[in-house]
């Protein structure tokens, strides 16, 4: 079994929409590569292009 590791011993990112860190979770194992938002509310308001 793997050895368990500390929250501050995790990687981490910056969210980019709301710029506040956040830490690496398991489902996101196979896609921390491609993380770019903290949650699904930062991901829905994202800035892109103006919406009709």
């Amino acid at each position: 079994m793997p050895k368990m590791r500390r929250k501050s011993d995790l990687p981490t990112k910056v969210c980019a929409t709301c710029g506040k860190p956040f830490a690496w979770r398991k489902k996101w194992e196979k896609v921390w590569d491609e993380v770019r938002y903290c949650s699904d509310r930062c991901r829905a308001s994202r800035p892109g292009p103006a919406r009709t």
